[in-house]
């Protein structure tokens, strides 16, 4: 079934209620600020919520019990519902809980687990907008809790150790079994391996907190997607609905939120499967190589319209 009003998309069997719910017109209420937004992406990443897994989209509305996961090469970022920004970096998996808005001594409160489950995170707040809101939120790692209020860290989960770095302002790090720490000097970091206790904190140089930090930072022309972008890749065009489904499919389940367009040409019905948003020809054309080499998709192609 195809509905839309400006394009169309391939729906599977039993959602066309659900397709023209989609398109109601909005109600005259003034919607809520999300607890946390979708902002950008560098494709493949997946949305897992309520046992089922979709590819992750620009400006969806996050929930509790929702996770994140991303592919290799890829990035996400959030912008939260205090106007902090979350970055993930690659083969990442990221868990939202307790989040939650309010308003305490005539201010925005704003509470929340993170659970860094696998992979590179940051969690920054624009020195402007740190006196705007009072927050509570809670990093959770494998074997560790860093609790933050208004402040710039940089951390990362894996099998091997767990590292809590310290961008500006202060974090309060727990470590089951271990006393708490408090990290209140720029450019430190705090260091836990699996087989003994976390090592005390140390400094580091900005090089290598740069170096950290490249590791959840969006990569130009590496496939990357934003509310701005104006670049699309085509990744199908037949007059086959079966086989602009089928490829449909394969993209999102490979992570690439993609959509299908109805098209008419020399009288001609025809379906376009296409990826759009991508922020510049150069991300364009990353996302045409990957679909070409990993999904095998030979009529790739890239435009600005």
């Amino acid at each position: 079934m195809i509905y839309s009003r400006r394009w169309l998309t391939l729906l599977p069997a039993g959602t066309a209620l659900a397709a023209l719910l989609s398109f109601a017109p909005a109600s005259h209420a003034i919607a809520a600020t999300p607890d946390a937004e979708v902002e950008a992406l560098q494709m493949a990443a997946w949305l897992t919520r309520s046992g089922k897994r979709m590819p992750l989209e620009i400006g969806t509305a996050l929930k509790n019990g929702d996770t994140i996961t991303t592919g290799p090469g890829s990035r996400v970022v959030l912008r939260m519902a205090d106007a902090s920004t979350v970055k993930l970096g690659e083969s990442a998996r990221f868990e939202l809980h307790d989040m939650a808005q309010g308003r305490e001594r005539n201010q925005d409160t704003f509470k929340a687990k993170l659970n860094v489950r696998q992979g590179a995170f940051r969690f920054t707040t624009a020195p402007e907008d740190r006196l705007h809101a009072l927050r509570e939120i809670d990093v959770q790692f494998i074997s560790m809790t860093a609790s933050i209020v208004g402040t710039d860290i940089w951390g990362k989960s894996g099998i091997d150790r767990e590292v809590v770095a310290l961008v500006d302002g202060e974090v309060r790090v727990k470590r089951k079994g271990e006393a708490p720490v408090v990290m209140n000097q720029p450019k430190s970091v705090y260091i836990a391996e699996p087989d003994g206790p976390a090592r005390p904190v140390s400094s580091i140089t900005l090089a290598q907190l740069n170096g950290f930090a490249q590791e959840t930072e969006m990569q130009t022309g590496s496939g990357g997607i934003g509310k701005a972008g104006a670049w699309k890749v085509y990744a199908a065009r037949t007059p086959d609905q079966q086989e602009a489904t089928a490829v449909y499919e394969k993209l999102r389940d490979a992570g690439f939120a993609a959509n299908v367009q109805q098209v008419f040409s020399g009288g001609k019905q025809f379906y376009q499967v296409r990826i759009a948003n991508l922020l510049s020809e150069a991300d364009g054309v990353a996302v045409a190589a990957k679909l070409r080499i990993e999904l095998r998709l030979q009529n790739v192609s890239v435009a600005l319209n």
